[in-house]
């Protein structure tokens, strides 16, 4: 099978590290999974710092390669929300609560273009110490780390709740 996930993957979480896992294991030993990886232009839209691709590409790669996945792999620039999920002959995409949307989008615009419907799996966000989302955005303000443990405040500053 053919699967393809994206994201920007920065920094690399335990909610990514399960989405890409996720996508492994539906892709098989036989399969392939396409990695769509945001370019840093791309990536700039974000609310928050994200480093740069070649950085987060090494992130991705050495996480890939120590958990020894049996299916092929290959990473390709994500320059917008689609990549080349529209005209690419695959077979699933992976995605969290948070862009299932755009995997929605993906096959009403698969579709229009006369192209076959893709079969959409979607993970449960992995949740934090608190019970919120492990997110980027939560880890580079400090909240949590990628694990999802809660950070504690540094000594005279305090904690919002």
């Amino acid at each position: 099978m053919k699967v393809m996930v994206g994201g920007t993957f920065d920094p690399l979480h335990d909610g990514h590290k399960l989405l890409i896992t996720r996508s492994f294991g539906l892709a098989g030993p036989g399969g392939t999974v396409i990695i769509g990886l945001t370019t840093d232009s791309f990536a700039r839209q974000k609310s928050h710092p994200v480093r740069s691709y070649d950085i987060r590409e090494k992130g991705l790669i050495h996480f890939i390669r120590e958990q020894h996945f049996s299916a092929r792999w290959q990473i390709e620039p994500l320059s917008d929300r689609f990549g080349s999920s529209i005209d690419a002959d695959f077979d699933a995409i992976v995605v969290s609560e948070e862009t299932l949307p755009a995997a929605t989008q993906i096959n009403r615009l698969r579709k229009e273009a006369g192209r076959r419907k893709v079969d959409i799996h979607q993970i449960t966000c992995v949740l934090a110490d608190d019970g919120h989302w492990i997110s980027s955005t939560r880890i580079y303000r400090g909240e949590i780390d990628e694990h999802g443990r809660l950070k504690k405040p540094e000594p005279g500053k305090q904690s919002r709740s």
